[in-house]
């Protein structure tokens, strides 16, 4: 965060955790591929591991899609305005969610349960990454504001406003 403007970067953290969250996808999947891991396939739900990942993958793309060329939330980061509506009213990082969704669902195309584990990385990497930044810097730009709408909506998965 650049603490000299007073304005948060238009990308944040998203450099770092979309392209470390895509070197273990892929490292996961050569590893996979290569045979390495056969121990885990899951040959009785292929079917169905493929078509979550192909959903997964879809979601991943619509949240990218609204929530980068639809809302054009950068215009709103440069205006420094606190964005709850749209798909900000059912998550607050949808572009990342979008890559986690995206990343996932290439696993879930690979069926092999060991690989399962690494969107639950992505998630704990995630909410460590924002507490320590980007949320920090939004509670101290918007404070009750940000509190309020934190209490309201979700992190990184989608749902509706509790």
């Amino acid at each position: 965060m650049d603490k000299n403007n007073g304005k948060l970067p238009i990308f944040g953290v998203g450099p770092i955790y979309v392209l470390t969250c895509l070197l273990l996808t892929v490292l996961g999947l050569c590893i996979n591929y290569c045979g390495f891991i056969n121990i885990g396939e899951i040959h009785s739900l292929k079917s169905m591991m493929y078509f979550v990942g192909i959903i997964f993958i879809i979601i991943g793309l619509v949240l990218w899609i609204i929530s980068v060329l639809i809302q054009k939330i950068t215009e709103d980061i440069k205006k420094g305005i606190l964005v709850t509506t749209g798909v900000y009213a059912i998550v607050r990082n949808p572009i990342y969610s979008a890559f986690i969704f995206i990343f996932s669902g290439a696993l879930f195309i690979a069926s092999n349960w060991l690989l399962l584990f690494l969107p639950f990385v992505f998630w704990l990497y995630l909410t460590i990454l924002m507490k320590l930044t980007e949320e920090k810097w939004l509670f101290d730009k918007f404070g009750n504001e940000y509190i309020i709408y934190c209490k309201k909506v979700n992190r990184v998965i989608p749902w509706f406003r509790k």
